[in-house]
């Protein structure tokens, strides 16, 4: 396996005499922009992918730069360059700050993560995450993790189900969907994606794709653990930046943009504060005040882009 630069911000790999889509970078150059990269600094690509991102980086960087790159999905390696200046760790970016420590990376000038999930998850119809296809009911981002869609749907109890519904997929009907899924699953087990279609297909609401995609969300961000992951990526990795050093974050729904939005102004995910407590002890200040937006452009080339929202922060001390 191998990969190339096939078209800008593209990449491709060939596997088994065959060339498949990997993964568009999203707001690559505004990305690479806000991270105002030093030649000699140190950089932490958290969501390696396809690594879009960090070619560019890699690009900026001069002999004695260094980027850290994570990822914890085991397709992603067959994209690393051969590059001595990155050092690739196959784990879960929440862990970042520990392996950082661990390999003597005392101070990251600049931190990029993208939170988006890959084309080539969403393609390939065995992990389980489109709607498209019809496979086990996988989703895990991280395949050495036992817990699946699957189990999720036939172990979780009622009253769990309807809040993973409700506050990760926003489902209109998320309690209905729960008590249909229980019910059903007492005759059968759910392990399939059109298994899961048939059984909640005479209560879907409103346009049937979004509503599917709000479930399929929330089963992913549960699977996954992805608002906890980011939740402690963001508090564990703001003390390893430099002063100076920027955050740079691209969020692809609401949950992840709000608790982004709410880190980088207030350094804490708590809902009642202390503005004034808050203000002095401070440690990072907001470079966009509004989140940076695909333009029109890349709308055009890649449609996926439209829900992407880069916020940036600069660590002050």
């Amino acid at each position: 396996m191998f990969w190339v630069l096939d078209i800008p911000n593209q990449i491709r790999f060939k596997m088994d005499n065959s060339q498949a889509f990997y993964h568009q970078a999203v707001l690559l150059h505004e990305s690479i922009e806000q991270l105002n990269i030093q030649p000699d600094g140190v950089y932490l690509d958290a969501t390696f992918g396809g690594g879009g991102h960090s070619r560019h980086i890699l690009e900026h960087l001069g002999p004695s730069g260094k980027l850290i790159a994570f990822d914890q999905d085991a397709d992603a390696k067959a994209n690393l360059p051969d590059d001595q200046r990155l050092h690739f760790i196959p784990e879960n970016f929440q862990y970042a700050s520990r392996f950082l420590r661990f390999y003597g990376y005392n101070r990251l000038d600049g931190v990029l993560a993208d939170l988006g999930v890959s084309s080539f998850q969403f393609d390939t119809a065995e992990r389980g995450f489109s709607t498209r296809f019809d496979a086990l009911l996988d989703m895990r981002m991280d395949q050495r993790s036992k817990t699946t869609a699957a189990d999720v749907l036939n172990n979780y109890d009622e009253k769990e189900l309807q809040w993973i519904f409700e506050k990760y997929g926003e489902v209109t009907n998320s309690k209905w969907l729960a008590r249909q899924i229980a019910q059903h699953r007492q005759v059968q087990r759910i392990t399939t994606i059109n298994g899961l279609k048939q059984c909640i297909d005479q209560g879907i609401y409103g346009n049937p794709n979004k509503y599917l995609a709000q479930v399929f969300q929330a089963l992913r961000i549960e699977v996954n653990q992805e608002l906890e992951v980011l939740k402690t990526f963001l508090q564990t990795i703001t003390p390893a930046l430099s002063p100076g050093g920027r955050l740079c974050v691209i969020t692809f729904h609401s949950l992840e943009d709000r608790l982004v939005k709410q880190w980088m102004k207030q350094e804490t995910f708590e809902d009642e504060l202390d503005l004034m407590a808050v203000r002095k002890s401070a440690t990072l200040k907001v470079v966009s005040k509004k989140p940076i937006l695909a333009a029109d452009k890349e709308l055009k080339m890649n449609p996926r882009s439209r829900s992407a929202k880069l916020r940036v922060a600069e660590k002050i001390e």
